[in-house]
């Protein structure tokens, strides 16, 4: 069996998780998850790292010893951990003994290499950062995240990281795919270039922190300290056994801001010592506010307990993972998570779940069996299931998400096309009634299983509804696969995600999170910023989620009656005349258009949408992500027409659903009188993603 061993970086423990740590801590563990689904076997650690100076500074200020504070916020942690269900299996401290072992091995074998000298240091340090500071480092004499910082001269041990260039270009060069993404890899590569300078590994005249082994008056850097946990939690100098089963790491979860230190720091520190390099380590974007950064200044520090205790433990996980790129930076709204809650959970997933086992028990007494062969619903699924591995094997974890949503999407579509309510009037539809409703249980079965490692609960409870009781920790991705076979007995019960209020009445807690006038516009691949649907003739369809929302809480009422698809009048509307010249009072702000995100899409698959003449279901390529949007071109291009196009889209609109199929873009089209549109495309090679401005 294969191994995987995962971290996240160790947490200081000067203050409480907020919602940026919590990101980190639950990526990784939809990693953890997903590999343990997939049958390898996984350790996920975690920790804290306690021997900063800011630490011992905050525990004299509560009148506590050092350790007993430390004592404290583990439990503060842990606590928040485990309220997130992050499921890691070891949790390192840096005071344990275990660490210390460590470190002061690991220095022994740099200093027996020649690559620790002593020397003075005289330079600005930031107790914030416990980082040293060049002037180049610093804004207006300040280092830029904590503030004022302090001139240190003093005796040091240095190590002799300018000798290990060479070797950890080689590396990089050897190894692409050792710092993912790419941005975070280029910005490593030109600091190398540049050239390195030896740095400080020791303080001197502290009693906090890890003796230096030769030196019993200096105490590790707390960097160099803290590094070193990823190889003291699998055994480096206390287990050799376990050491040699676990090492290298797989993979190196950490935060943008700290690349440096995992990226060119601690490998030198392993080749010096002469250990084997982590295979991979990512570095994950910040968290944002409403487009501020978190500030108790501001107010809108987000307590990630409070927000999973508003909307649900599931929800957050979910919504974090879907909304935000995995590498890029990412922006939190109260607002939009309310949104998305209603929309992908209560309106959608929750919805289909309600239904299917609704008209279970209503037309099957609640036992359902195949009765011939799936409908499409299980090449859709079958598909997904294929990009959700690749995807997640790239730790793409939010087209992973798309990908289980297709399915979801899919096969409420298949119930609007194939109206289940319809085929039970008449008794020779009986089979074709009874395969229906087996293929929707299936998708969703299918779903479920690939939403695990996202939401683990949750999807646990929808297993069991859909009749496949198996133990999620016993479950395996190899279950995903399509079964048109057995009976399956469907549970109903309480709605998963009840609808929340509108959010212009949410008032979020001023010490928590604290609204912004400005735009929100969500940077990630599936951040399905809010859109609207091109109709046809060129006439922007006025179609939004109001509509959706009111039907979808009335099928969640009635799971088992017709419903009225969403009227397509938008897309069957004539063209509509030419716009004179706006007056100076119709005019907008050079504002107002820069709140409009165009961009450059690649059309890579295209399709009529059933039962329509004038709409077409495309699917494009954004350069970060994938998507799905309806346009009412049919009446000018065949499908094949725009296969390989490059076009326009409008990339933040709000999604609305257009014959059952949400639609995330509106392409750019023109429209001349009494014509047909005419796509904006682009003869050159615009790469997909690129801005139009």
């Amino acid at each position: 069996m294969s191994r995987f061993y995962l971290t996240t970086a160790i947490d200081y423990v000067n203050s409480r998780p907020h919602l940026g740590t919590a990101y980190e801590k639950i990526t990784a563990d939809a990693i953890a998850r997903y590999k343990r689904l997939s049958g390898v076997e996984t350790l996920f650690v975690m920790g804290n790292d306690e021997h900063s100076q800011n630490v011992f500074r905050r525990a004299r200020e509560l009148g506590m010893n050092p350790l007993e504070y430390c004592d404290l916020m583990e439990r503060e942690f842990r606590n928040v951990w485990d309220h997130l269900e992050v499921s890691y299996d070891d949790f390192i401290r840096t005071t344990q003994p275990r660490h210390r072992q460590a470190v002061q091995e690991l220095v022994r074998r740099i200093a027996a290499a020649g690559d620790v000298y002593e020397g003075f240091y005289e330079g600005w340090y930031c107790i914030g950062c416990e980082a040293f500071k060049q002037d180049k480092d610093l804004v207006d004499g300040k280092c830029p995240l904590h503030g004022p910082v302090e001139w240190i001269k003093e005796k040091n041990h240095f190590f002799r990281l300018s000798a290990y260039r060479d070797k950890l270009l080689q590396h990089f060069s050897a190894n692409p795919e050792f710092l993912e993404p790419d941005v975070r890899r280029n910005e490593i590569l030109r600091l190398l270039e540049a050239g390195l300078e030896d740095i400080s590994i020791s303080r001197a005249g502290q009693a906090w922190g890890i003796p230096l082994p030769d030196d019993p008056n200096s105490v590790v850097y707390v960097w160099f300290d803290a590094l070193i946990n990823y190889a003291a939690a699998v055994g480096f100098g206390t287990d050799q056994p376990l050491f040699d089963r676990w090492w290298p790491a797989s993979l190196h979860v950490i935060g943008k801001d700290i690349t440096r230190f995992h990226t060119v720091i601690w490998p030198a520190m392993l080749m010096s010592a002469g250990i084997a390099l982590p295979r991979q380590v990512f570095g994950h974007g910040f968290m944002t506010v409403d487009g501020q950064r978190m500030s108790k200044t501001l107010g809108n520090v987000v307590d990630p307990s409070d927000a999973a205790t508003r909307f649900g433990v599931d929800p957050l996980r979910l919504y974090l993972i879907k909304e935000i790129t995995f590498g890029g930076d990412g922006d939190f709204s109260w607002q939009r998570f309310q949104e998305r809650y209603n929309v992908d959970l209560a309106n959608n997933l929750g919805n289909l779940v309600s239904r299917i086992a609704a008209m279970a028990e209503k037309y099957r007494g609640g036992r359902i069996a195949p009765a011939g062969s799936p409908g499409r619903l299980a090449e859709v699924a079958t598909t997904a299931v294929g990009d959700y591995r690749r995807l997640m094997d790239a730790f793409a974890l939010e087209g992973g998400v798309a990908a289980a949503f297709r399915i979801i999407d899919a096969a409420n579509e298949y119930i609007a096309e194939t109206e289940p309510w319809a085929l039970a009037r008449d008794e020779r539809n009986a089979d074709r009634l009874s395969q229906v409703l087996f293929d929707v249980a299936e998708g969703v079965r299918v779903a479920a299983i690939m939403l695990l490692p996202m939401m683990p609960k949750s999807s646990a409870e929808i297993l069991r509804r859909v009749g496949d009781p198996t133990a999620h920790d016993r479950l395996r991705l190899d279950a995903a696969k399509w079964r048109n076979e057995g009976e399956r007995v469907l549970q109903k019960g309480d709605a998963l995600w009840p609808r929340t209020e509108s959010p212009s009445t949410t008032k979020p807690d001023p010490d928590i999170g604290r609204s912004s006038s400005r735009p929100h516009l969500p940077p990630s691949r599936e951040a399905s910023a809010d859109r609207r649907s091109l109709g046809g003739g060129g006439r922007v369809g006025h179609a939004t989620n109001k509509q959706d929302r009111s039907r979808s809480k009335t099928l969640a009422d009635r799971p088992n009656e017709p419903t009225a698809l969403p009227t397509t009048a938008a897309a069957a509307a004539p063209p509509v005349p030419a716009v004179p010249a706006a007056s100076g009072d119709q005019r907008i702000s050079i504002d107002d258009f820069m709140k409009i995100d165009l961009r450059v899409a690649k059309v890579i698959a295209a399709e009529k949408v059933p039962n329509s003449r004038r709409l077409i279901k495309l699917h494009i390529d954004v350069g970060t992500e994938h998507r799905t949007l309806v346009a009412g071109i049919g009446e000018a291009y065949e499908p094949e027409q725009l296969v390989g196009l490059t076009i326009g889209i409008v990339f933040n609109l709000k999604p609305a659903k257009l014959m059952g199929i949400e639609s995330n873009g509106m392409i750019l089209a023109a429209s001349p009188e009494g014509g047909k549109p005419t796509l904006v495309s682009f003869e050159s090679d615009v790469p997909p993603g690129s801005r139009i401005r």
